[in-house]
């Protein structure tokens, strides 16, 4: 039997290595994400410029929210639908001019029959920003607002992460004071394409083999 070239074993460690890392980001690094605009209210979208951060704390879960301003806007509410998640451990900010209490009014985000499928507030998995209601949402690039949560049973920060990328863990912010029309829309997290890190890997090793091919031809 002939064996592979040292060559070519060298390409196939190098892919092995370069897969490894493209999937390093999905376990550990996956925890900022970005929103889509879910209502059409005629106003800017402002989705670009909202985020949460999500960093483990112990054994619970910290959401970041942040409002990279930009069009003028205000983060007013904050939900959640369903996922590994228990319940609020306490919320934070970052001081004068944010300030929100749990649970939102309205109890579930508006526009939630707009997504697919529907967006169901889990019953107390909710926030919004006190009177003067926009005055005291996540409106200026160096304001946020984090809510902590204890999780369910075993669960834990990877599975969160897990869940927020396979969609069984929604976050929808309804967001206010929309540029110069002033309105509101929601919005609701990016859950990443499914199957993009393997439609790479197979590329890329396609691409070693080859060049690999090509190699031994020579």
């Amino acid at each position: 039997m002939k064996h592979p070239s040292s060559t070519v074993m060298k390409k196939i460690w190098m892919l092995m290595a370069a897969l490894a890392l493209l999937m390093v980001p999905v376990i550990s690094q996956a925890d900022l994400f970005g929103f889509y605009k879910l209502t059409n209210n005629g106003n800017a979208d402002v989705g670009g410029q909202l985020s949460v951060d999500v960093t483990a704390s112990g054994s619970q879960v910290l959401f970041k929210f942040f409002n990279n301003v930009g069009i003028a806007s205000s983060i007013t509410d904050i939900y959640f639908d369903d996922g590994t998640l228990l319940s609020i451990g306490n919320i934070t900010d970052s001081g004068a001019g944010v300030a929100f209490g749990s649970p939102a009014i309205p109890a579930n985000l508006p526009g939630a029959n707009d997504a697919s499928p529907d967006f169901e507030t889990t019953a107390g998995f909710s926030l919004d920003s006190e009177p003067a209601v926009s005055a005291n949402g996540v409106n200026a690039s160096n304001e946020w607002v984090a809510v902590l949560f204890s999780l369910q049973g075993t669960q834990t920060f990877a599975d969160t992460i897990a869940a927020l990328n396979d969609g069984s863990l929604r976050i929808g912010l309804h967001v206010q004071a929309i540029g110069t029309t002033g309105g509101s829309d929601s919005y609701v997290n990016r859950v990443p394409e499914p199957g993009t890190l393997l439609l790479l890997g197979s590329g890329l090793l396609g691409l070693a083999f080859a060049g690999g091919r090509k190699k031994i031809r020579k």
